[in-house]
């Protein structure tokens, strides 16, 4: 990855949706250049999706989960990307060992997500934080 592809990331990170001519503008190259790069930067994997962010006025939190010392968080992690609400699984070092970033509905919503999360046999701890504001980078 060159300055170039950094440049182009930092734009679609924001936003999106903006438009290639709009970032070819921007950094000073072809607007079919832009659209190879991103083309490059999908096939390599780089860009694994683009996604929205909303602003719906839910609830949104961090769920932390610690996991048994024998359990795969592989499996524990693609079995929870499935639950309504959850829009991110993370798997972590540290002190959890996966964190669940979740835009529920309510607190009830949350809730129920951290409930689900402890009937599950592997799962030896729970912690939540409410997230308060974000900012995009």
């Amino acid at each position: 990855m060159d300055d170039i592809d950094q440049q182009i990331l930092d734009t679609l990170r924001r936003d999106a949706r903006t438009p290639y001519t709009e970032i070819a503008d921007d950094i000073g190259v072809s607007e079919g250049t832009i659209r190879n790069r991103v083309d490059q930067l999908v096939d390599d994997g780089v860009i694994e999706r683009f996604t929205v962010s909303t602003s719906t006025g839910n609830v949104k939190a961090m769920i932390e989960i610690g996991v048994a010392m024998d359990a795969d968080t592989h499996v524990v992690g693609d079995r929870m990307v499935e639950w309504d609400a959850v829009d991110f699984v993370w798997q972590v070092s540290g002190e959890d060992d996966i964190v669940l970033i979740v835009d529920a509905a309510d607190t009830s919503g949350v809730n129920d997500l951290m409930r689900r999360a402890r009937e599950q046999d592997v799962v030896v701890s729970t912690r939540t934080r409410l997230i308060l504001d974000e900012k995009l980078g």
